[in-house]
């Protein structure tokens, strides 16, 4: 029981840390990059926190799944090194009998994560790929933000005002750089307006204004100012909503309709929470470290496997999307051989002191001819 209640209360506020630290570095690359798309006019300006929270729920699947291992190999580590696992050993306690503490501190974790991956993060990444493309239907003035140039949808237009009112229907100091077959205007006005024409398109009509009209390297350009000018705006087709990837589908519709580029987001949903259980009891014969060296060399080898087993798994699930290997192959052969690994790890731990046969070792063997 004090054996069981230890490890419990090492593996919990060892993976508790390694979350914390995860999830800074998660939310803080991922607002460095939705501030910038931003700052860019790809994304609303107003929804950049939803967005933030969206995504950070779109990535927990992966960062609970690194914890787990992390969290198993650090505490395993710190026993060895410490030399804690000599007073287990000693006390008649194998390397096997972590695996049961193990087991049930992951589960609810494996359980949070087939959770998020099946149910959550399909959600958030429906409502990210609608927030975008509510976005991507505006007209093209409405996502000009102020002070900085913007190109329309037709991508023949730059835009740039100085300032905007709070509902967008006004604009003050208007550059607009129009580009045509073989002809290109530029238009300068105090200020404009958006309005609504009875057939429902949008128009710009810009007051007290110049345009200057001319083909580019030529010297005939033509100068006109104005009172009252209008331009219309680019209308986008007007269309649901619709999530632009499998990944943003609810996994009942991945089952109804089992496309090739359906089954393969199916994969990555079964594998993940695989992946973590799996890699949860791998960290356990990982974990060995000799005192004296120290943990840095299996610390770099935990996280060469985590990267490799997530792109095995990546790889299999684009044969999957290519028709290149079928569903149930890929389902297993990743994990069949990690689960292999992980039980060859365990072997080697346990039952043998080394891979390979004392006579057949250099050392011994240039020992015994001495």
């Amino acid at each position: 029981m004090i054996f069981q209640r230890a490890i419990a209360r090492e593996l919990a506020s060892t993976a508790g840390a390694v979350f914390t630290v995860l999830f800074c570095i998660l939310f803080s690359v991922g607002l460095v990059r939705i501030l910038g798309e931003a700052a860019n006019g790809d994304i609303d300006s107003g929804s950049v926190l939803s967005l933030l929270a969206l995504t950070a729920l779109t990535q927990l699947p992966v960062v609970l799944t690194l914890t787990v291992f992390v969290a198993v190999l650090m505490a395993m580590s710190r026993a060895f090194r410490d030399s804690e696992m000599v007073v287990w050993f000693a006390a008649g306690r194998s390397l096997v009998a972590w695996v049961p503490p193990v087991v049930r501190f992951a589960v609810p974790v494996v359980l949070l994560i087939a959770l998020l991956t099946f149910l959550v993060a399909p959600w958030a990444n429906r409502q990210i790929a609608e927030s975008r493309s509510r976005f991507q239907q505006r007209d093209d003035l409405s996502k000009v933000m102020p002070g900085r140039f913007a190109e329309s949808s037709s991508a023949n237009r730059v835009f740039f005002v100085d300032s905007v009112d709070l509902s967008g229907a006004r604009v003050r100091n208007v550059f607009i750089d129009h580009r045509g077959p073989g002809l290109e205007s530029v238009i300068a006005a105090a200020e404009g307006e958006v309005e609504t024409q009875p057939d429902g398109s949008r128009v710009l009509t810009l007051r007290r204004g110049r345009r200057y009209e001319g083909l580019p390297g030529a010297p005939g350009f033509r100068v006109v100012e104005f009172a009252r000018y209008s331009i219309p705006l680019d209308q986008p087709a007007q269309s649901a909503a619709s999530p632009a990837t499998a990944r943003a589908l609810p996994t009942a519709d991945l089952l109804l309709e089992p496309s090739p580029f359906h089954l393969g987001e199916l994969l990555w949903r079964l594998g993940l929470p695989i992946v973590a259980m799996t890699l949860a009891l791998l960290a356990v014969p990982l974990a060995y470290v000799n005192p004296r060296v120290g943990r840095s060399a299996n610390l770099i080898v935990a996280v060469l496997l985590f990267v490799l087993y997530l792109d095995a798994i990546q790889i299999t699930q684009a044969w999957v999307q290519q028709q290149r290997i079928g569903f149930l192959a890929a389902a297993w052969i990743t994990h069949a051989t990690a689960i292999a690994l992980t039980a060859a790890l365990f072997v080697r731990r346990v039952y043998l002191q080394r891979w390979l046969p004392r006579w057949l070792q250099v050392g011994a063997w240039k020992g015994g001819r001495t």
